[in-house]
Order: structure tokens, then sequence, then C-alpha cells
């Protein structure tokens, strides 16, 4: 609080002058009077002396403190209204209603609907995510959605509309919400709504029923198919840890997030000594998570994982929409950019936007974002530059009225240079598609192959599969490694044999990509059901930066990991799922040792591959425990998968003029290979 500041600041001015005043009553010739090191006191007269200071300084120091404690003590940044809002079927919902209490004229609102819980209190100090934004003034909301904390109802991602007698969802429930607040607080009529995760998606989807007062959105990672590629599933194939993990957090108890408590350290061997998927319900959740069971019910791309595909319905921009993605978003790097396109399809207005940097997920809304793991943005807190000159401006010129309209349509940080760049549109104009051929040598070459090898190979054993990020492996939540495991160094699994490496030769000039990636691989199983992970590397020179300690010193311990050279930073990461190759909602078996194509898509990236760098390209199998393993037999659910059904198989990557296998680069300034 603030008097408690003034009152700690003048403590320890005090006691510095005491201490100094005391030292030198042992040491004169540290007493210097006036600045005049001769005049020296005796020992009684410098007691006196030090005596009369402190006392004095107490008192003048402590005078204005006092008199004003009382008044900060009693003053608040906000007011504090807790109210319960009424919704179309009669639930109510938990809400707060933070207030400045020095507003000058009536302010907009800017609200968050949210599961993880809100404001207890006023604030005492405003977060740093929202200060930028405080700035220009603003009524702050939150809401916990249905089923969380106070509110009523019960929680659920997808809910069974056909069976309720009054539709409800979120998005009527943020309409009604928008539409009790504009009639119940003093504002000046316009409501902005924003949010990262959960919170993004509560705000994307009152883009399919815009309450009029809604002038701004800002869905911030916000998922769009939990079956597709967001949080639950990557095309299928099931994100284990992840789902397990946060089906706990949020399914356990309405009111407080709860996290499993591992037994073992290194969650990698807890999930494998678990056996099947099956069995961690049986010998763990006991069917008492809906969440879990929701997805144990739907493993296909049924009518039910459909409805949670709610970006289908959305066809325009009825709203400005400030769509924000991060580049290294290890959750939802699939919904913002889906949400943009769908946007696209009818924006007479300009109101879709799109941001993307070099995130992980929500790293934007951290006090500073100046790294990643060990990948430097080069002098840029780009958390600030965000919020300061893209975030608040936004909601800004939409809610209050203020300063200037976007002009650009896209604005991306572009990593490997380290710059803001803004586009008109996405893939940006001047990108051409541009193939990197994997040859059977196990190079990298923007030519394509011809005679020779026709496919190399290894075994994959789902008994010992290869880990997503270095072990030990901390669980999901809280705090740990999941932030920054998109970047960790690749080099921790180049050397296993159930790994393909491919590599180019250093680059003689920069290679710019930017627009959306994709592999295209064919491949063969000695099974009838397979997954292929695919990673695209920014591979560093081995002399990329000088040492950052002395020569005759050497590293400090655990220093020496933490340099850039040989550095193999993945710019993409995807897993295709064998089994959905022909349809997401008929999963059909794999013809053992037969070729067929598989098309991964790698999202959409802005990156520059700098001169004298490598290009590499790593495929495998198995992504554990992040991907359940898939037992590489075909079963009708790998949900259901006992532990007999897992067997190794033989993987094979062509490469030959009939069965090329290529990364689609969407290269600007023309082409790498000439």
């Amino acid at each position: 609080m603030i008097h408690r500041g003034i009152f700690n600041t003048a403590a320890e001015l005090v006691r510095a002058i005491y201490q100094w005043l005391t030292n030198c009553n042992h040491n004169p010739q540290a007493f210097f009077w006036f600045g005049r090191p001769n005049l020296m006191l005796g020992s009684r007269a410098r007691r006196s002396i030090v005596n009369a200071v402190f006392h004095f300084t107490i008192v003048v120091l402590a005078i204005p403190v006092l008199l004003g404690a009382n008044a900060a003590r009693a003053e608040s940044l906000f007011k504090y209204q807790e109210v319960m809002i009424p919704m179309r079927d009669g639930a109510r919902l938990q809400t707060v209603i933070l207030t400045p209490i020095h507003q000058k004229g009536p302010l907009p609102i800017l609200m968050q609907r949210t599961p993880y819980g809100v404001p207890e209190k006023a604030w005492e100090t405003i977060p740093p995510y929202l200060q930028e934004l405080s700035k220009d003034g603003y009524i702050f909301v939150f809401q916990s959605v249905r089923g969380r904390f106070k509110s009523d109802g019960v929680f659920a991602y997808n809910l069974d509309q056909k069976n309720q007698k009054v539709v409800v969802d979120e998005t009527t429930d943020a309409y009604d919400t928008i539409d009790w607040l504009v009639k119940n607080v003093p504002c000046n009529g316009r409501v902005g709504i924003f949010g990262v995760s959960y919170l993004g998606l509560t705000s994307a989807l009152t883009l399919l029923d815009p309450h009029p007062a809604l002038k701004a959105v800002s869905e911030q990672a916000s998922p769009t198919d939990q079956w597709m590629n967001d949080d639950i599933h990557h095309y299928g194939a099931f994100r284990l840890s992840y789902a397990f993990e946060g089906s706990v957090q949020v399914g356990v108890d309405k009111n407080k997030d709860v996290h499993f408590q591992f037994p073992v350290y290194d969650t990698y061997q807890w999930y494998l000594d678990a056996g099947t998927v099956r069995a961690l319900d049986e010998q763990y959740l006991h069917g008492s998570v809906p969440a879990w069971n929701s997805i144990m019910s739907h493993p296909d791309y049924d009518d039910f994982a459909k409805q949670g595909n709610w970006v289908r319905q959305l066809h325009s921009a009825p709203v400005p929409n400030l769509n924000v993605d991060g580049f290294w978003d290890q959750e939802d790097k699939w919904g913002p950019w889906r949400i943009f396109e769908h946007s696209a399809e009818n924006d007479p207005d300009h109101n879709n936007y799109m941001v993307a940097g070099p995130w992980f997920h929500g790293q934007w809304q951290d006090q500073k974002a100046e790294s990643i793991g060990i990948y430097s943005y080069g002098g840029h807190d780009t958390a600030l530059e965000f919020r300061r000159d893209i975030e608040a401006p936004f909601f800004r010129y939409f809610l209050h009225g203020e300063g200037e309209r976007p002009s650009w349509r896209v604005k991306t940080f572009e990593s490997g240079s380290n710059t803001w760049r803004s586009y008109d549109n996405w893939p940006p104009a001047g990108s051409a598609a541009t193939k990197l051929y994997l040859r059977s040598d196990g190079t990298l070459t923007f030519e394509p192959p011809n005679e020779g090898t026709p496919y190399r190979e290894y075994v994959s054993d789902p008994a010992n599969p290869v880990p997503y990020r270095v072990r030990p492996i901390s669980p999901t939540y809280p705090g740990g490694d999941w932030w920054t495991w998109e970047t960790d160094d690749q080099r921790f699994v180049d050397h296993r044999p159930d790994v393909l490496t491919y590599v180019s030769a250093p680059l003689e000039k920069d290679l710019v990509v930017a627009g959306q990636l994709q592999a295209n691989l064919y491949a063969s199983t000695s099974g009838t059901d397979s997954d292929f992970v695919v990673k695209l590397i920014d591979v560093f020179p081995e002399d990329f930066q000088s040492p950052a300690w002395k020569a005759d010193d050497g590293p400090a311990p655990g220093q020496y990991a933490k340099s850039l050279n040989g550095y193999q930073l993945p710019i993409a990461m995807e897993v295709r799922r064998g089994r959905y190759l022909k349809s997401f909602e008929k999963p059909e078996a794999l013809q053992p040792d037969v070729p067929a194509l598989w098309n991964v898509f790698l999202g959409d990236h802005d990156h520059v591959f700098r001169k004298g760098h490598r290009v590499m390209v790593q495929v495998q199998s198995t992504w554990f425990p992040i991907i359940d393993r898939n037992p590489q037999k075909f079963v009708p659910s790998i949900y259901q998968a006992t532990k007999e059904d897992f067997v190794k198989a033989t993987q094979r990557i062509y490469s030959t003029p009939a069965m090329p296998s290529y990364i689609v680069l969407p290269v600007i300034g023309g082409n790498p290979g000439h």
C-alpha cells in the first residue's frame, strides 16, 4: 500500500542516517561535517549530535507519514462490488465489478469470463497485465462461468443443448451479462471483452451473437476445436498428460483448482508405469471427473466432438476483434488463426485483426517477455510492446473513441530477425510455397530426389517412447517446464535410433518463411496403426556466440548448456495419427508396409533462418506423454487398448521421384535453392 511504502522508505532513511552517524562515532575519520574533514568533534559531542539528529529526523519524516496514514489506509483504487447476475434460464453467475474511485466521467466496461476464480477484494495495486489498459480508465468486470465457484449450474466445455428447455451457452451467458451491466452499472455504454485461453474462448464466443453494446473483443489463444488441434487432441491424437492433469484441475472441485499429486517424481515414468489410458481412470479417477469421462466417450470426430468446433458457425467479423497467438503456444496456437480465417470471409468494415509473437501460452500478458527458454528476443520486451503499442490502443479506439484505428490486418514478431512486421494479408504478399525435400541420405535440399535408396527406416517401440521434453518431466501445472518446452533444444533426442534426422547445408543467405507450413510424408508402417511426428528445426552455428565466461575460469555449473552454440530451436512440431488418414469420423486400419501420403499441417509462422544456420527435420512415432502411445495395432478405441495391444513397428520414410517427402515452406524473397 502507498502509505506503508512511504513509511518504510522514511524508516530506512532514518536507519541509514543513524548507522552512518554511529559509524562516525566509532570512526572519527569517517565524519565529515559539512564536507570539511578538519572539523572533528569529541566523542561526547558526537554522541549528542547523533541522538539529536536521529530524533529530529524521526519527527520530521514521521509527521507527514502519520498524518497521511489513515487517509491512505482508507483509500483504495477501486470500489469492489460482488453481484449474482441472472441468466435467461434463471441461473445466477458470480460477478465482481471493480469501478475506479477517481474516475472522470462515464467509463467503458472491460470484462473477463473465467473458470479460474474472480478477485476476492479490491486491488491495492493494478495487476501487471492490466497496467497499460488501466491508464485509459475502465470499469473491470470478472465473472465465474457456470458451475465454477459461486456460479450456478454445471461446468462443461460442450453444453448438451438438446436436453435443455432454454438453450444457454457461453454466448448467451455473455449476452445476458452485458445486457445486465449496461442497465445497472453507470458507464459510457460500451463494453469490451478479452482474455487468454478459456478466457479467450469466452471472449471469442461472443462473436456468434454479440450484444449491441459489445464494441471490442480480443480473443487471445482461444481454442476452437478440442478434437482437431486445441488442448485435448491434435488431429485425433490424444494429448494425454495435458488432458489428464487438466481434467483433474477443473473437474474435481468446483470451488478451486486441484493439481494431481504424482507419487513418482518423473511424470514420464509415472505415465509409462500406468500402462494404458483406460488404467488411469480405473486406478485414479474412477469415473468421477466429468471432463475426463466426456473425452473417453468420444474418441473419434463424432457429432459431440464437432459441436465443440464452434468456429464453423462464424463467417464474418461482426465486432472488432484482436486475435492473438503465440508461435510457441504449447496449448492453443490453432484456434486464433482459425477465428481470423473465418472472420475474414466477410469483413467489409475491417474489424478482423491478427497479432502473433514469439510467445508461449499467454506470455504476452506476463510482466516481461524478453526471451523464451534460452532463446532471447534481441532486447525486446515483447509483452510490454504488445500491451502498450497494440492492445491498449485497440481498446482505446473502440471503447473510448480516441486514437487511430489499426491500419494493418496482421502484425507479427518475426523470430530470427527479432522484428515487428505489419501485413495487409496473410500469408503475406510475395510468399511462395517452396518444397524442401527429405533425402534418403539424411540431407535436406530444395532439389527433388533422384534414383537411389528409396527410404530410411527405424523401429518404434511403445514400451520405450521418445520423451517430448527433457526428463525428468515436471507436472503440467503449476510451474515447471511446461511453459517453454516447445523451444527445448532437440539435441536431447537426436541420438535415438527411433528418431530420423534430416539436415541441410549451412544457408548461404537468409531464408524467410511467413505463412502456413506443412509436411507431406510418404510413409509406411509394419503395423496397422501408427503416429508420425514431424519437427522443423533451426540449427544455430556451432560458433554462434562467444563464451559468457572467462577462459581461465570456465563456465559456472549449468551455464554451458545455456549457450546458443549448436542450438536446435524447434520452429514447428506436429503429430498425425494414422487411423484418421482417410476419415476423422470413421477410423480405419492401415495396410502394413504400404506407403501412404501423410499430410501434417505445421501451423502459421513468421521466422528467418539466418545465413550460416541449417534447417533440420526430425521424424519420430512417439512423443510421450504429451501424446498417448499408439498401440501400432488397430483397435476400435485406443482409449480402451490393453497392454497386449501394444507392439513394435518398423517405420519407413520414402524419398523417390514417385514418392518425394518434403516440407512446404512459404518463402519470401525468391527461391533459396537458386
